[in-house]
């Protein structure tokens, strides 16, 4: 394919999800089936066309390789803004993930939204947030990245609240999108920084500022944070990942699209796209985000009984893990872990769907037995278990063991063991409670007669993709780590020297390593800002030379992380298989006698409470304040001035009444009077009118013989 090709096609992957909503919402109702064949047969095409781009990339076979083209959208002499796409090989295998478990999810949602009396909207909704989010993974620049940002939150806003006859439907997604809304400002304030400093917006260039020390120092740091803001918001890291249990309160199929393999891996992607833009302090910031997250995230797991939170907790550990990657500076294997978990969480999730389409109900303590009831659901959920539970021969086992290898590496080098002693105690956890779902949901005694009398096998058209991602979840990693497998032909750390070259920007030296040289750096940054970041994404090698030239530390903690994570699988199923299976143990028992923490796990460490007790009343009380000071500061002065003016009104009528009325009618009561008189005076006789001049003349005479 020919650059112009690869960007024209990818144009139209972008246009025929936009093109899918526009037909399916306005004329879905007078459609046949409401139009919902649109949906699925516009993904089907635009997993083709990605299908097609991914080859194209394999065949280069160059991670460096991009097409690029923008032209202006806004020229104001100083505000300069393109609009612009990127294709290189990251933006390949986006694009794969995001068509394939979009164009599954809308065939799997034929089925499972059947019969619901707003269907084409739902797919509608669904056609507008593939668009947004291949929006994100096309833009070249800081903007456009935003704008499709925050279309991703409308869209995920839509459908999570798309029971919206639900109270708890309809307060979920405003958790979702105003919880969103926090990150986001973070995130605009580091993007108006970047340009503010740099003046440009493109990725590229932005990376060639950075190595060349156009921002650098305490600034760069706090620029990385505010962007890093808005991917602890999407993706839900802690403290802002309150919004995703709720979540579930909208259809299956949108936990599946959304909250599992899209619309919480933006922030992901958005941390491994601009890389080069994290300074040392934000990427230790990074790192710890996500390692608490993963941890904490996984010890919730632990207790909950509705299927699909067990799930949704999961997703919270996984993306931790990625975002851990991303601290510790491989963002390679963040990318792949992001692909891997992707299939089997994608699959998890609509096996749950299909269970809950079967028994009507997502608490597991209604379920048991419902393997032998369903069977394509049972095996396929136990291959997603496996994937996600990191068990050798499964993709997640290849991508999640890169992840636990960097962040050991990094604790070699740099002294931080905490963040990998977290993620080691997560891949224990993971696959005890996934273990502990499984076994519950699918052996044993059902639990509730009836729902299991009535449970049966879900259509073809919902196992058809269970069986497809089953399939990926096995082999999408290729049984190779990021950096031996295919994924190295898609994904490498960026050249940024090479890429300064392109723009003419050198080096400066003035990194912002330099100006917090006493600070607890990540992997040691030897070239300017962006390229010291991504040599410590490559695995720590540079960083390793940084540190005395140990260049066996990345082979020795990988081989380390792999049989401590194998070890804690294999306890994990153990336990699980213990306690849920063979029924040693009393997990009752264990509750009661550890009540405070279990109190403590399934209230989720009480963020809820806490948010409510302070940043909703503080919010309240502010909101109050500023109610009162407008009821008494600002209604008194506008209704002081009405009642002021109301009396000077009434003050100036009785002036025009007495005063100025008064003058005038005295006047014209003066003249009238005097012409009655003188109207009296005209009688038309003449000998008054002698008696009258004789008088006159006799007053006359009298006045001049006085005077």
């Amino acid at each position: 394919m020919s650059d112009n090709a690869i960007l024209t096609t990818a144009l139209v992957i972008l246009g025929l999800p936009l093109l899918s909503y526009v037909l399916t919402f306005f004329f879905g109702r007078m459609l046949p089936r409401k139009g919902d064949f649109i949906g699925v047969s516009f993904m089907g095409a635009a997993w083709i066309l990605a299908i097609r781009i991914f080859i194209c990339f394999w065949k280069i076979g160059d991670p460096a390789y991009r097409v690029e083209a923008s032209f202006t959208w806004v020229d104001l002499g100083s505000l300069h803004l393109d609009a612009g796409m990127l294709v290189d090989g990251m933006t390949s295998v986006m694009l794969m993930v995001v068509t394939t478990v979009s164009f599954l999810v809308h065939l799997y949602s034929t089925g499972y939204m059947h019969g619901d009396r707003r269907y084409e909207r739902f797919f509608a909704f669904l056609g507008f947030f593939t668009f947004s989010m291949l929006g994100i993974v096309l833009s070249n620049n800081l903007f456009f990245l935003y704008v499709f940002w925050e279309l991703v939150g409308l869209s995920s806003y839509l459908l999570i609240g798309f029971f919206f006859h639900k109270h708890s439907a309809a307060n979920a997604n405003k958790k979702a999108f105003l919880t969103n809304r926090v990150g986001d400002y973070g995130f605009w304030l580091g993007i108006l920084t970047f340009f503010t400093v740099c003046g440009t917006l493109n990725y590229f260039e932005l990376f060639a500022h950075v190595h060349a020390g156009t921002i650098s120092g305490h600034l760069l740091a706090w620029a990385g944070v505010g962007l890093f803001m808005g991917c602890v918001g999407k993706s839900a890291q802690i403290p802002l990942h309150i919004w995703l249990p709720d979540a579930m309160e909208g259809p299956t199929p949108v936990s599946a699209l959304i909250h599992a393999a899209t619309m919480v891996a933006a922030g992901v992607y958005m941390v491994a796209r601009l890389s080069p833009l994290f300074g040392a302090t934000a990427m230790l910031v990074i790192l710890y985000v996500g390692a608490i997250t993963a941890f904490v995230a996984a010890t919730i797991a632990l207790v909950k009984t509705d299927f699909k939170r067990v799930l949704a907790f999961s997703t919270l550990s996984q993306l931790g893990y990625m975002v851990m990657s991303l601290g510790a500076g491989d963002s390679v294997n963040a990318m792949f872990h992001l692909t891997t978990h992707a299939m089997f969480k994608g699959l998890l999730f609509l096996t749950a769907g299909s269970v809950i389409h079967a028994v009507h109900s997502q608490e597991i303590t209604d379920m048991g037995g419902l393997r032998k009831k369903m069977p394509i659901t049972f095996w396929t959920f136990m291959i997603g278990t496996l994937a996600l539970s990191g068990v050798p021969g499964f993709s997640g086992f290849f991508s999640k063991d890169g992840i636990l290898g960097s962040a050991l590496a990094f604790g070699m080098t740099d002294g931080h063991y905490i963040p990998f002693i977290l993620g080691i105690a997560a891949a224990l956890l993971t696959p005890f409670y996934m273990f502990r779902l499984t076994f519950r949901a699918f052996f044993g005694k059902p639990a509730d007669q009836e729902r299991f009398d009535h449970a049966h096998e879900s259509p073809w058209t919902m196992t058809v993709p269970l069986i497809v991602l089953a399939i990926l979840s096995i082999f999408v990693s290729g049984f190779k780590t990021a950096d031996k497998g295919w994924f190295s032909k898609f994904a490498v750390p960026y050249d940024v020297p090479a890429i300064a070259a392109e723009f003419h920007l050198e080096a400066s030296g003035g990194h912002e390593d330099v100006a917090l040289a006493d600070e607890h750096a990540a992997p040691a940054h030897e070239e300017p800002a962006g390229e010291g970041h991504e040599t410590a994404v490559s695995g720590a090698e540079h960083a390793e030379a940084g540190h005395g030239g140990h260049h066996d530390v990345r082979h020795t903690a990988h081989i380390r992380a792999m049989f401590m994570s194998i070890l804690m699988v294999i306890l994990g199923i153990g336990g699980a298989w213990w306690v849920y299976f063979m029924h040693k143990v009393d997990p009752s028992r264990i509750q009661a006698r550890m009540s405070g923490l279990y109190t403590v796990l399934q209230g989720q460490y009480f963020f809820d409470e806490f948010y409510a007790a302070t940043v909703y009343r503080a919010t309240l009380w502010w909101a109050a304040v500023c109610a009162a000071f407008d009821r008494y500061v600002i209604d008194g002065i506008v209704n002081g001035t009405g009642y002021l003016t109301r009396m000077m009104s009434w003050a100036s009528g009785l002036f025009d009444h007495y005063v100025v009325d008064g003058a005038v009618n005295g006047v014209a009561v003066a003249l009238q009077g005097a012409g009655e008189g003188f109207r009296r005076l005209q009688t038309g006789r003449v000998q008054t009118y002698l008696v009258y001049t004789s008088a006159s003349v006799l007053v006359l005479i009298v006045v001049y013989k006085v005077l």
